[in-house]
């Protein structure tokens, strides 16, 4: 059996995986095609984590810019109070 230690799973370390045979062991195509909906599964969410990372890299770069362009927009007198809360 592949074993990868140190290193994120992918997808084609599951394809590859063999599995030494046993006498009255496992069937080889369930096992195979176990490990392919697992391949296919790992592949979606890297996928997926991909497509997170790189939202968030642009929200992030987007509210660095919008904190740039407000720096200098601070209240220094306070209106009247929007609360029935004694300030």
């Amino acid at each position: 059996m592949i074993y990868v230690t140190g290193v994120r799973l992918q997808a084609h370390h599951v394809r590859a995986a063999t599995f030494d045979t046993r006498w009255r062991g496992l069937d080889p195509n369930q096992v195979n095609d176990y490990l392919n909906r697992i391949a296919d599964e790992l592949d979606r969410l890297h996928r997926e984590l991909a497509t997170a990372n790189t939202e968030a890299e642009r929200i992030r770069q987007a509210l660095r810019q919008w904190q740039s362009r407000h720096t200098g927009c601070r209240h220094t007198t306070p209106g009247p109070p929007n609360s029935r809360w004694p300030r």
